[in-house]
């Protein structure tokens, strides 16, 4: 793809000309992309050594496919995690509500690429782009008529953005809950305007969001919950293992007292974490533009902890816990059976189409056209699998650098765990970062 001019100046004899380099160009069988300039200046200088004279056309790679969300206010359930695998806190926002016929996302397809050209007009052949599928699951959409790249809405609900695609889960909305209501069960998104009794239940398939507070109850979630006001349960109470509250993605809060929160992604709060029991994939992060103060209770989290202000000065015990998540590693294992499972799968349908390409009429046309598109949903959901696979194996690997932030002070009584290892703070601190270090977990750096 190049070709180098070495020339030796003269001593006493006629000096190199333009029509030598070509010459000895030529001579090599370089035809392609010669550098007039280059040759010229070498010349110029009387000397050279190592001056690209001609230069091949590298091939450019295809552009791998992807999809476009239309719905820029469309939620995300794939876990996002930036470089340093910290997530900043976030407004949750509103429902967002869709109807039938809205467009939602295109498909992109890969790109060819552009082919090359050596020296000696030799074509270099592009690597074309790898495409992506739409998932064989979604729901609550459609291709639209005139547009098989396109996906559209088919029924009213909340857009959400998931691997290999989009979906629609249908909204229910209502003033409150409470004895009147009776307790919700919804294969979608619940909206709660006001509050939410205490010893009620709201389960969703889809997100959950309260527009007041929710006394001590039951708020399980597939994906996000959102409370704008504050949550109270009855952790530490006889009666409290009857009040907890899942999700599968988010929680967020203006405040949380004595309650017991589990969240497959992140949990964040707003002003106060008291005596409560928070159990999170990746952060938990209290304190926005309020108090931000986690005061008694246990707090899990696999990559970070940050408050303002730990504990309180009068000593209550408060338990933090960072570092690698064993439900993490067994997750990692279940989707590398999983993902075997489709592969091997795949595989036997490849052997199938191979035969029918070599054994034209052995195989009825309904039968490839079948075995095309289950390879072609198989493929789409091992990309899948393995883009979760990536996700978990980084949190593992973050998960050693995970830390406990306070940003104001620390008090006496904060015990901080990673595996085996325990540090307790002793005294009164100011703000400062604790994690594992050379010496073993303890305390970064103080502020």
């Amino acid at each position: 793809m190049s070709a180098f001019l070495d020339i030796s100046p003269a001593q006493g004899g006629a000096h190199v000309t333009r029509d030598e380099v070509l010459a000895a160009l030529a001579e090599k069988g370089v035809n392609q992309g010669i550098l007039q300039a280059a040759i010229d200046q070498a010349i110029a200088d009387v000397a050279a050594r190592r001056v690209v004279v001609a230069q091949g056309k590298a091939a450019v790679a295809g552009k791998n496919g992807r999809f476009e969300g239309l719905i820029p206010d469309a939620r995300d359930r794939v876990p996002r995690v930036d470089e340093t695998g910290h997530t900043d806190y976030r407004d949750l926002g509103d429902i967002l509500v869709v109807h039938p016929g809205d467009a939602l996302m295109m498909r992109h397809h890969a790109t060819e690429g552009t082919a090359g050209t050596t020296l000696f007009g030799d074509p270099v052949p592009a690597s074309a782009g790898e495409d992506v599928m739409y998932a064989s699951n979604l729901t609550g959409v459609a291709f639209a008529q005139d547009n098989p790249d396109m996906l559209v809405a088919t029924i009213v609900g909340q857009p959400v953005q998931v691997a290999g695609g989009m979906i629609v889960e249908p909204v229910y909305s209502l003033d409150a809950v409470s004895m009147a209501s009776g307790n919700i069960h919804f294969d979608g998104s619940v909206k709660i305007r006001g509050d939410v009794s205490a010893g009620m239940r709201v389960q969703a398939a889809g997100d959950i969001e309260i527009g007041g507070v929710a006394e001590p109850c039951i708020l399980e979630a597939g994906g996000n919950i959102t409370i704008k006001g504050g949550v109270m349960g009855g952790a530490g109470r006889k009666d409290g293992a009857d009040h907890h509250i899942r999700c599968g993605g988010s929680f967020s809060a203006g405040y949380a007292q004595q309650v017991r929160i589990e969240a497959g992604d992140s949990i964040f709060i707003d002003d106060m974490a008291m005596q409560c029991e928070l159990t999170a994939t990746n952060h938990v992060q209290v304190g926005n533009k309020k108090r931000g103060h986690i005061v008694g209770g246990r707090v899990q989290a696999m990559l970070s902890i940050t408050a303002k202000v730990l504990g309180s000065p009068s000593r209550v015990a408060t338990q933090l816990e960072i570092g690698v998540n064993p439900e993490a590693q067994k997750q990692a294992q279940e989707l590398a059976r999983n993902r075997d499972g489709k592969e091997n799968r795949l595989l036997e349908l490849s052997k199938l189409l191979a035969f029918a390409a070599a054994n034209p009429g052995r195989v009825s046309p309904e039968m490839i056209e079948r075995a095309r598109a289950t390879a072609a949903s198989l493929s789409a959901e091992i990309q899948s699998l393995r883009d979760e696979e990536e996700i978990i194996a980084r949190k593992i690997e973050l998960s050693q650098d995970a830390r406990v932030k306070s940003e104001q002070a620390m008090y006496e009584g904060v015990i901080v765990c990673m595996g085996t290892q325990r540090y307790r703070v002793v005294g009164e601190r100011g703000g400062g970062s604790i994690g594992l270090g050379k010496h073993g977990l303890g305390l970064l750096s103080e502020d």
